[in-house]
C-alpha cells in the first residue's frame, strides 16, 4: 500500500516535531519533509512532490495563503491542508479562494489530523466545524465574497507582494523571495497600491492589518 506523503510547513520546530510524531503512529501516512516558511514550502513541494502540504498561515516571508498561491502558479499537484490557530473568517474566505482543500484548527487537530489528511488526499474538502460556520456565514447575503472587495482585484503575485511589503520588506527583498527582478517587484507594488488606492507604506500596513493579511 502506497503511503500518503505529507510535507509539514510551519515556522515552529516544536509543532513540526509534534505533528511528525503524531503521523508516524499511522500506517498509511509518511512525512516526506518539513519547511520553516512559505518559500521553503514551495521549494520542498517542487522537489519532493508530496500528496498533501500541511500549511501554517502565519509564517515569515511567504505566509500560508501566499505560498498556496505560488504552489498553484507552479502547477503543484499537492493538496493544501491548512492547520492554523486563527478562526478569522477573512482568512478562511481567502484561503478557500486560493484553492486549499481543508482548514483545521491547531487546538482541535490532534488525532483528527490524520483523518483530515486522508480526506483531502481523496479529493474532499475538510473544514473544522467552527471554521465551516464562519465560511457559511460569509457566503450569505452581504458576505465578504462579493465583488466590492478591492483585494480580489489583485493578481496572485500582487497579493504576495502586499504581504511582503506590509511586513517591511524592501523591493530587493521582495524580488529575492519571489524569484523576480527588482524592476518587476516594483511594478507589482505600484499596480497593487494603485488598485487599492493606497499612497504610502503606512496606509498599506494599516490596510493589510485590517484585512488580516498580517497579524499585529
Amino acid at each position: 500500500m502506497s503511503k500518503i506523503r505529507v510535507l509539514i510547513a510551519d515556522d515552529h520546530a516544536i509543532l513540526r516535531e509534534g505533528v511528525r510524531a503524531l503521523l508516524q503512529a499511522t500506517e498509511d501516512i509518511e512525512v516526506a519533509g518539513e519547511a520553516a516558511d512559505g518559500l521553503q514550502a514551495v521549494e520542498q513541494a517542487r522537489r519532493l512532490d508530496p500528496d498533501v502540504v500541511l500549511m501554517d498561515i502565519a509564517m515569515p516571508g511567504l505566509g500560508g495563503i501566499e505560498a498556496t498561491l505560488e504552489l498553484k502558479k507552479v502547477g503543484s499537484r499537492a493538496r493544501v491542508l491548512v492547520m492554523s490557530q486563527y478562526e478569522d473568517r477573512e482568512y478562511v474566505r481567502r484561503l478557500l479562494k486560493a484553492g486549499v482543500s481543508g482548514y483545521v484548527l491547531k487546538k482541535s487537530a490532534g488525532a483528527e489530523l490524520a483523518n483530515a489528511i486522508r480526506a483531502v488526499h481523496r479529493g474532499g474538502l475538510v473544514l473544522d466545524p467552527e471554521v465551516a460556520r464562519a465560511a457559511v456565514e460569509d457566503s450569505g447575503p452581504g458576505g465578504g465574497a462579493g465583488g466590492g472587495d478591492p483585494y480580489e482585484t489583485l493578481t496572485d503575485r500582487e497579493k504576495q507582494v502586499l504581504k511582503l511589503v506590509a511586513e517591511g520588506k524592501s523591493n530587493k527583498e521582495v524580488a529575492e523571495l519571489l524569484g523576480i527582478s527588482v524592476k518587476t517587484a516594483m511594478s507589482h507594488r505600484e499596480r497593487m497600491m494603485e488598485k487599492l488606492d493606497l499612497h504610502n507604506r503606512t496606509e498599506l500596513f494599516r490596510y493589510a492589518l485590517k484585512l488580516g493579511v498580517i497579524k499585529p
